[in-house]
């Protein structure tokens, strides 16, 4: 897979994208980034990409020439002509999750758009991209450090960056956030490892792991768990959980 990243800043990616991971598999071939500088298309000496707004207000925009010939560079075409597929990350987008991650990780190439200020010419918005995307309710002060919270979630899906049986009961996997995890040594600091996890009975293990991905999913995200099918002992189970929560205090709908 192949991901484009225009920025005003590629400085900023280079250390986390040749760490870890993301770095390995860059070297096995797995995935290629390209960090494209859109300051190297602007049309001036100054290498301008920014001006006022139309109608005034506070802040800059970024301008559509050197963005339209950087994205042009990378092989994207007018959205919906069988370009590159663009997001463009932006706190106005969609919200981005584990299924959009999923659906990314199967392009062949994919291009990033990093806004800054107060965004990009909607004119650009409304001829090349084709996902307007958000990571969170909040504003940053560009897309870069979104960027690089997209290429980590849609990189590590790729086949072959991580082991398949590593990605199927993590966060989201089947619906549910992740079952708490314990490693050696058994004790620390008068805390034990839950008695279970050491029996050796993979079925009971496997029920109890199930049991605290609800009871977690519940108690942080219970939104997740309205669309959701569950065999009649599951939901049982989950009023249960609801019951026991509303006497301490909470409840799924909060």
């Amino acid at each position: 897979m192949k991901i484009h990243v225009l920025t005003l800043f590629p400085e900023i990616f280079r250390g986390y994208l040749e760490a870890s991971i993301l770095g390995k598999a860059a070297e096995r071939g797995l995935i290629s980034l390209n960090l494209v500088n859109i300051r190297d298309y602007a049309l001036d000496k100054h290498r301008t990409c920014d001006d006022a707004p139309y109608g005034g207000g506070a802040g800059m925009v970024l301008k559509p020439e050197p963005l339209a010939a950087a994205l042009e560079a990378v092989g994207a075409a007018a959205a919906g002509d069988h370009g590159r597929r663009v997001v463009y990350l932006t706190p106005s987008g969609r919200l981005f999750d584990q299924e959009l991650a999923q659906k990314l990780a199967g392009e062949d190439e994919l291009v990033l758009l990093c806004g800054r200020y107060e965004g990009i010419d909607q004119r650009i918005i409304d001829t090349f991209v084709t996902d307007e995307v958000s990571i969170g309710d909040f504003v940053l002060s560009g897309g870069e450090v979104a960027a690089m919270v997209v290429i980590d979630a849609v990189a590590r899906l790729v086949r072959g960056v991580i082991k398949e049986d590593s990605l199927e009961e993590e966060s989201f996997a089947g619906g549910l956030l992740e079952y708490p995890h314990y490693t050696r040594p058994e004790e620390f600091r008068g805390l034990k490892v839950p008695q279970i996890l050491l029996s050796g009975h993979h079925a009971e293990i496997a029920r109890w792991r199930l049991k605290r991905r609800l009871e977690k999913t519940a108690k942080f995200r219970p939104e997740l768990l309205k669309e959701m099918e569950f065999s009649a002992d599951i939901r049982d189970y989950l009023e249960s959980l609801q019951e026991e929560g509303e006497a301490n205090g909470y409840h799924q709908s909060d």
